[in-house]
């Protein structure tokens, strides 16, 4: 009888509100979001993003417009490389360290692999990007 009464409960509530993050401007490739560029809107949409806190931070990877829903493969961790960008290319094995200038042949967030050039050699590598900006190769 008791699970009768709450399944009744249940149903008279309707269904539960769901909310999907919507994008309030025109947000360009390669942007950062911030709590401006988006809103909360009730109804749910199947592979949007419904908490702002998963949103805001990351960085766009395709123009997203005014009212669309900010849908989950639109968006990427923000971008500490650029491409042509200075950086340091580190290579480290056993107890040994060298580190080399280079530039980015590409942008890359921490833990994408990217292209580098070694600026001396001027030898084509791939790395990977570490928290602290420098490019990290292996062998």
């Amino acid at each position: 009888m008791r699970g009768l009464a709450a399944l009744c409960l249940f149903l008279s509530t309707g269904p539960l509100a769901a909310e999907t993050v919507m994008a309030t401007r025109t947000i360009r490739p390669q942007q950062v979001l911030t709590a401006e560029d988006i809103r909360i809107d009730q109804g749910r949409i199947e592979g949007a993003f419904s908490d702002p806190m998963e949103v805001i931070g990351m960085e766009a990877r395709f123009a997203i417009y005014p009212g669309r829903a900010v849908m989950r493969g639109a968006l990427a961790e923000p971008a500490l490389i650029d491409r042509n960008q200075a950086v340091e290319l580190v290579f480290e094995h056993g107890g040994l360290r060298i580190a080399a200038e280079g530039r980015a042949l590409g942008r890359g967030a921490v833990g994408d692999r990217i292209r580098v050039m070694n600026e001396t050699s001027r030898t084509v590598l791939f790395g990977t990007v570490a928290p602290n900006g420098s490019v990290v190769v292996s062998k």
